[in-house]
């Protein structure tokens, strides 16, 4: 290495020390990463989840609080999992939003952020798939570092060239960073991760997240956020599409009954196929926190779980009342149009629960796509109810999954 490289290295391994000491649980996770100097196509730092790349000149201008504060900013990318979270995101939405997750965490810690880190209260306590939905695509912001473990090839994998890519999802592309050491040796970009190296990075990484946090946990050096990140990142996920699928697989589905048959059939006991379709009352929010585009996606996904298992679909669209016109049926042969809506008053969800007990309903569940934000019935109904929430707001009963 050159003496700039020299001096970055020296720099970096005391802020790990450092970082070792005052803050173990970050710590423990950085140890993980091995530091590796970069060329041109890194203009801060950069992860894969495999290494920690770092430009030694941006290294040079940090303080040593903000050098701390990048190392463990790329530890909690890789322990929180977010190169294998993204799915068929966006990605520079998704590389946003996991900065926006990560930073104010740091901050709360008491680390120093370098310049050009995104920090924003708002989305504090939030998850990157909470974030995301929240993140306009025109929003002129860069990410702190580079996102190494994604290629051109919409991130689900490949062997990748090496070649430096000026449209890399944000990563460090503001104007009067350093371009780089200049090294030949470091100046090619490393491959993307395949989808064996995802899966199995992943695994190892949930690892050591989990010794990591039982280790600063028996030190009392656990608490408040992290501890909470720690529960969630450890926690199995499941979007909402899974878990609307596990409530319709249960009734709407073929099968074999073994019930006797008259007698005019014969004595022989024989299975018959029955057909049972399910039942989905879905309620929208129209009080204007859920846009257009959301809600087209949002009928797009149900129409496609609908073409798998045999679902009658109820809508309904509520404000502070129910809409007019409503409730709109599709049965399972049929798409689930969504009509022509208006609202934009308060939140109120008593209407949806007070049309479904006055009709006599049991549906086999009922998804409300909401931000939470209003007034719920006192006592949950005596059927599944699955809140797909876009924001923080919390729900005081049913199953909560977030907007993803």
């Amino acid at each position: 290495m050159t003496e700039p490289a020299d001096d970055a290295a020296r720099r970096l391994a005391a802020a790990r020390t450092r970082l070792i000491l005052d803050y173990p649980f970050l710590g423990a996770l950085a140890l993980r990463l091995p530091l590796k100097p970069a060329g041109r196509w890194c203009a801060t730092t950069a992860t894969d989840a495999r290494a920690l790349y770092y430009n030694p000149q941006w290294i040079a201008a940090l303080k040593p609080a903000e050098l701390q504060f990048a190392l463990a900013h790329e530890a909690l990318h890789c322990a929180l999992g977010h190169f294998a979270r993204r799915g068929h995101r966006v990605q520079r939405r998704w590389d946003l939003a996991c900065d926006f997750a990560i930073n104010p965490l740091l901050l709360d810690e008491g680390l120093a952020p370098p310049p050009g880190a995104q920090v924003l209260p708002l989305y504090r306590g939030l998850s990157a798939e909470e974030i995301y939905p929240c993140l306009d695509d025109r929003l002129d912001s860069d990410t702190l570092d580079e996102h190494a473990w994604d290629g051109d090839d919409g991130g689900q994998g490949g062997t990748g060239d090496g070649a430096p890519r000026d449209d890399a999802g944000g990563g460090g592309r503001a104007q009067g960073r350093p371009t780089g050491a200049g090294g030949d040796d470091n100046d090619a970009r490393p491959p993307p991760l395949s989808p064996n190296e995802r899966e199995h990075l992943h695994r190892q990484w949930q690892r050591h997240l989990a010794a990591a946090a039982q280790r600063a946990r028996e030190a009392g050096k656990l608490a408040g956020a992290l501890a909470r990140l720690v529960d969630e990142g450890l926690a199995p996920r499941v979007s909402w599409r899974a878990a609307l699928a596990q409530y319709l697989a249960q009734t709407a589905r073929d099968d074999y009954a073994w019930s006797r048959p008259s007698r005019r059939e014969g004595d022989a006991l024989l299975p018959s196929l029955r057909s049972a379709s399910g039942d989905l009352v879905v309620a929208i929010d129209t009080s204007g926190s859920i846009g257009a585009a959301d809600l087209a996606q949002f009928v797009a996904e149900l129409n496609a779980l609908k073409g798998t298992l045999a679902v009658r679909t109820t809508l309904l669209a509520c404000d502070s009342a129910l809409a007019a016109g409503a409730p709109w049926v599709a049965e399972p042969w049929e798409p689930l149009a969504l009509p022509a809506l208006s609202g934009g008053g308060g939140t109120d969800f008593r209407p949806v629960f007070d049309w479904v007990a006055q009709q006599g309903l049991r549906p086999d569940a009922l998804v409300y796509f909401t931000d939470a934000e209003g007034t719920f019935p006192a006592r949950a109904p005596d059927y599944p109810v699955l809140w797909l929430v876009k924001g923080r707001a919390p729900v005081p009963w049913g199953r909560r999954v977030p907007l993803a």
